[in-house]
């Protein structure tokens, strides 16, 4: 898949195209839908799709401090779309002057005069332009002028997640930030993943047998609620599973909140400095603060069986489809 940073990035004998437009934080199943149908819409046309999505959130820039927590970063969406099979993925630098466009000022400079479009693929709400004017409407109103034809796709899939409300980005931050991981994997597609630099801590895991890595995560990482989980720490290719610990340690009164993952049963591991990938697969408990340190480890030797037991549960029943 072709990655570009900005319109001047797109190669200058670029064709017609297959294109959808939008945040796709996350790639829930919702977005899996459109950009689906996008890709399989260049197939039939005999031409490559472009996914063009937005850095940093447009939120951040019309309404400074109003950045949503991030599902995934653009390097794991650009994976995930070129999963889906998409050709290229644009990434517009959002500054004010950008936002400034119009919706058909829009249309013309990205659409026609860059990306050729010959299709464009959206969602029913799809929205565009300075302040938000442009829609799906106006979007296929400019489509007789300028040559393309406009796909809606009704994108709201549904499950038992939020108690059976449609599939969204906001209903996957929402279950992230309950620790709800079932309900959050039902909407993204896959458990959710938090992802950075393994740091030195305060070694606390290591004085008692228990190692952890502990995981900086970027500025505005959607982190699940505080507590204790079962899950995966992937580091150097391989995926290890993991009782991951999120929160302030109320044990040695901490304040600062941490993504802290035990690779269990791994010995020796040595992962300061690795990018490494947390994937979390259930809520175990909660945080709580021990009587003693005996508590403590009794509590810790049960969250390791717990997610011992959950993880391999999880990939036999796996390995079966």
């Amino acid at each position: 898949m072709q990655r570009w940073r900005g319109l001047e990035d797109i190669p200058q004998d670029w064709g017609r195209s297959v294109v959808t437009i939008g945040s796709y934080d996350g790639v829930h199943r919702g977005h899996q839908l459109i950009i689906g149908r996008a890709v399989a819409k260049a197939r039939e046309l005999g031409v490559p799709s472009v996914v063009v999505t937005f850095d940093p959130h447009p939120s951040e820039v019309v309404r400074p401090g109003s950045h949503p927590p991030i599902l995934a970063p653009y390097d794991r969406r650009a994976e995930l779309m070129a999963g889906l099979g998409v050709d290229a993925l644009l990434i517009l630098p959002f500054t004010a002057e950008f936002s400034q466009l119009s919706p058909s000022d829009f249309i013309v400079k990205v659409l026609v005069d860059k990306l050729h479009a010959r299709a464009v693929i959206e969602g029913p709400n799809f929205r565009f332009g300075h302040r938000a004017a442009g829609n799906v409407d106006f979007l296929r109103e400019l489509g007789a002028t300028y040559d393309y034809e406009v796909e809606v796709v009704d994108l709201f899939e549904r499950g038992s997640a939020g108690g059976g409300v449609p599939f969204s980005s906001t209903l996957a931050r929402k279950l992230v930030a309950e620790g709800d991981m079932e309900g959050a994997a039902e909407v993204l597609g896959r458990p959710h993943r938090v992802e950075g630099v393994v740091v030195r801590g305060a070694q606390r895991g290591r004085e008692l047998g228990y190692p952890t890595a502990n995981v900086e995560t970027p500025p505005h990482t959607a982190v699940p609620a505080d507590g204790v989980y079962a899950g995966w720490l992937t580091a150097n290719g391989e995926r290890m599973p993991a009782a991951i610990s999120v929160g302030t340690n109320l044990q040695f009164d901490a304040t600062e909140r941490t993504v802290e993952a035990y690779a269990i049963d791994r010995i020796g591991l040595d992962l300061y400095g690795l990018h490494v990938t947390v994937d979390f697969l259930a809520y175990v408990r909660g945080m709580a603060r021990f009587e003693s340190l005996d508590g403590l480890l009794e509590a810790i030797a049960d969250d390791v069986k717990r997610a011992r037991s959950l993880t391999q549960e999880y990939d036999a029943q796996h390995a079966r489809h």
